[in-house]
């Protein structure tokens, strides 16, 4: 595997509530590990909602072995979730902070991936799929029929988030699993992407067979020129001939 991630603020916010974390080399049980969250609640807490979710999410990866993968995907979130909504509750700079998050893994050809929120991810091998389906209240309502899906772009609920980390004492992720050939690709993002740039766009980047970095850097800068009205952050990664480590 390789890859590459990148942050940028935007060009409203004063705050970056974005956090990631990429690593191609084993972490605990899981071959490689990619990461995006975007965080939520008042200036300190979504910034601190994002980062303790993420670097906790590794660090008890970190300890894992010989786990089936959705399993500890599924455990280490939950316990992640307990520490960031007991932490909501016991410091009032951090009350009612919460963070989305997505998470993938490439494994024996197959990727696995773990979301909640709206933090998305992608996957290209010459076409272009969402794998995740947002926990948004717009999207909901897309999905349920109730709105097309060209008016949800600027619905005036759109940052509504029906799921989150640290929200609640229990959080319930969504799994995906596909099938991960060589060359083709992921993209994790959070919504300071999906918001700006649109799939017909993306596509194009991803066409373009550039590398990760290359990839990643466009694809901020779409979301720059065409608004930048959140922070924006993108973790690339990209299946390379061999096989994967095992589990």
């Amino acid at each position: 595997m390789t890859s590459y991630g990148a942050t940028d603020i935007g060009k409203k916010r004063s705050v970056n509530q974005d956090y990631f974390y990429r690593n191609d080399e084993p972490v605990g049980c899981f071959p490689n590990l990619y990461i995006v969250a975007d965080g939520m609640g008042g200036h300190k807490a979504g910034d601190k909602a994002s980062s303790l979710a993420v670097s906790r999410f590794v660090e008890l990866a970190g300890q894992t072995e010989g786990q089936f993968t959705f399993s500890a995907m599924e455990k280490i979130i939950r316990q992640v979730n307990k520490e960031v909504y007991q932490l909501s509750r016991e410091d009032a700079d951090y009350e009612g902070m919460g963070t989305t998050f997505v998470v993938a893994t490439i494994l024996e050809g197959k990727a696995f991936i773990m979301n909640i929120g709206d933090s998305r991810c992608y996957f290209y091998d010459g076409s272009l799929r969402q794998i995740t389906l947002d926990h948004s209240l717009v999207e909901e309502m897309v999905r349920a029929g109730e709105l097309r899906p060209a008016e949800s772009r600027n619905h005036p609920q759109k940052n509504i988030i029906t799921r989150a980390i640290g929200v609640a004492d229990e959080v319930e992720p969504d799994f995906f699993l596909i099938d991960f050939p060589e060359g083709s690709r992921i993209l994790l993002c959070s919504d300071g992407l999906s918001n700006m740039v649109d799939d017909e766009d993306l596509l194009d980047l991803l066409a373009k067979d550039l590398s990760d970095e290359e990839l990643v850097g466009h694809c901020i800068d779409e979301a720059l020129y065409f608004g930048g009205l959140d922070n924006i952050t993108v973790v690339a990664a990209r299946r390379e001939n061999g096989r994967d480590a095992e589990c």
